[in-house]
């Protein structure tokens, strides 16, 4: 009974808050049939608004709470849904939330680990370094001088984000049913997606373990720097990390005062990004400023610091394969093949006509080209693209949400970092490298190696499994063989008998022809 006053209670401060800031209206602008039309005429009555649709639609998710602003961010990075205009405006949303008492954090970590804080670090600062929506973070030392960072789950946060994500179900279904554009889009798809996160990311077990597996990827490239997990300090609600000390790369000025290479850091980014998503198919997918710092410290200078690892996109090989071709054509200019690529795929219907499809996509790109990225807006080129997907009834992939988001927050950093980098220069090559390694015989041998494990205990069984195959023949035990074999004499009888028929009519045309030609010869 709560639990349903609790449900109708938010319902009810929704409804309100749409109506406030008017988001039934741009909800009917996108319907055209003639009775939504009037519906909007009669809910307009009265009512006007000063501010534009994006940033109402902005405030209306920062006035529902955390879990709809995290939504706005996820939703920010579908432009097949929204608007160029409304998406920029929610790229701004920021989910900085007032933190929680210090008392009850300090009873939170007491909780997890069942023991005072005095015996778990040496000193533990009460006021948190930072504060989101799903946590909040504490600076401590350990017992033996170490410092780290507390990460520690807001409580009840379950229960709150259960009820809404409800909501968002509801609407998404009732956006699927009265858009045209609904089943393409997939907007229930993409609440799941959400849903998965945001579970996700209140299991701190979870985080410390794709942070572990982050920091083993990248210890070969020596570019970037992973916290390591004190395991013995994580729990689902709190998370004991290394203490990162760096520069954030939003405070320009700092890192140029502290010499680093803005440039050289610009391209880094870059690279980083391309080897976690081609080459590990495990990416970082929260790369905003907020979550990422410079090394100044000699030992590592120049490196980047990633924290907060509780979003990770992850790509199949055919995910990973299928974009990297793409890539690789739209840097080559190919737009047939990418045309080919996605009828191949079955992202558009089988009977779309390559030459037009290849003619749209050539339209959007190729103004975009030769130009540094100062002058390009990824956000612009995705729309378009979108706008196409949708003349061509294009199937969104709701698995590569990720990074959609991932590859516009490269974006923002080259823009901040580089404004004359060249993305497409600086990622063709890798591409070309990745691709050079899926093919020819140094791939097979890396994948035979890979499956030596696998078949090294099935090859001592192939004797034994032949030896039962010919004893089932032999015996005749399998009717369905039995019947096979039957099937497979007849067939042969009637082929020999059609031989036979060809061969002797082929003897008899030759005889005749041999027995004229004597005959006429001797009389």
């Amino acid at each position: 009974m709560i639990g349903g006053l609790r449900f109708v209670a938010r319902l009810l401060v929704i409804a309100w808050t749409i109506w406030r800031f008017g988001l039934d209206d741009l909800a009917l602008s996108g319907l055209r049939a003639r009775r939504f039309r009037l519906l909007r005429r009669v809910t307009r009555l009265g009512r006007q608004w000063q501010q534009p649709r994006g940033v109402r639609l902005r405030l209306a998710l920062e006035h529902l709470g955390p879990i709809w602003v995290k939504f706005g961010q996820v939703l920010s990075t579908r432009r097949d849904l929204l608007p160029p205009d409304m998406a920029d405006e929610l790229a701004h949303l920021q989910d900085r939330v007032p933190p929680i008492d210090p008392q009850l954090a300090r009873s939170l970590v007491e909780r997890a680990f069942g023991r005072p804080v005095g015996e778990l670090f040496g000193s533990f600062d009460e006021h948190p370094v930072a504060s989101a929506s799903i946590a909040q973070v504490h600076f401590a030392t350990l017992k033996d001088g170490r410092e780290v960072a507390v990460k520690v789950l807001r409580p009840g946060m379950l229960d709150f984000i259960d009820d809404d994500l409800s909501l968002m179900r509801f609407v998404a279904g009732w956006i699927e049913r009265l858009s045209s554009d609904g089943r393409r889009l997939k907007p229930r798809e993409v609440v799941a997606e959400f849903d998965m996160y945001l579970h996700d990311e209140l299991d701190l077990v979870r985080e410390a373990a794709n942070a572990a597996q982050l920091r083993r990827n990248m210890a070969d490239l020596d570019l970037v720097l992973v916290p390591e997990m004190h395991w013995d300090l994580c729990s689902a609600e709190v998370l004991v990390m290394e203490r990162m000390k760096g520069v954030p790369i939003s405070q320009m000025e700092r890192l140029v005062a502290a010499g680093i290479d803005i440039k050289k850091l610009a391209r880094d980014g870059v690279t980083i990004f391309f080897t976690q998503v081609f080459r590990d198919g495990f990416f970082h997918a929260d790369m905003h400023p907020g979550n990422i710092q410079v090394s100044i410290d000699p030992a590592t200078f120049g490196r980047y610091v990633a924290l907060d690892f509780g979003i990770i996109g992850t790509l199949t090989e055919t995910d990973k394969d299928y974009l990297a071709q793409n890539f690789i054509a739209f840097f080559r200019r190919d737009y047939k093949r990418v045309a080919e690529l996605h009828i191949a795929s079955g992202w558009v219907p089988p009977e779309t006509r390559v030459d037009a499809l290849e003619s749209a996509v050539r339209a959007v790109c190729e103004p975009h080209f030769d130009r540094p990225l100062k002058d390009i807006s990824l956000g612009q080129v995705l729309m378009r693209l979108f706008q196409t997907s949708r003349r061509f009834n294009v199937e969104i992939q709701p698995q590569l949400v990720l990074l959609q988001k991932t590859l516009l927050n490269i974006e923002g950093l080259g823009r901040q970092l580089d404004p004359d980098l060249d993305l497409w220069a600086t990622a063709k090559p890798f591409l070309e490298r990745w691709m050079q390694q899926q093919v020819g015989w140094p791939a097979l041998r890396d994948k035979l190696s890979r499956e030596a494990p696998r078949y090294a205990h099935l090859v001592p069984e192939i004797p034994r499994l032949l030896h039962d195959a010919l004893k089932a023949q032999a015996r005749g035990s399998d009717p369905e063989l039995r019947a096979l074999v039957r099937e497979l004499r007849s067939t042969n009888r009637m082929l020999a008998l059609v031989l036979w028929a060809v061969v002797g009519f082929a003897a008899g045309v030759a005889a005749t022809l041999v027995a004229g030609r004597w005959f006429g010869e001797y009389f």
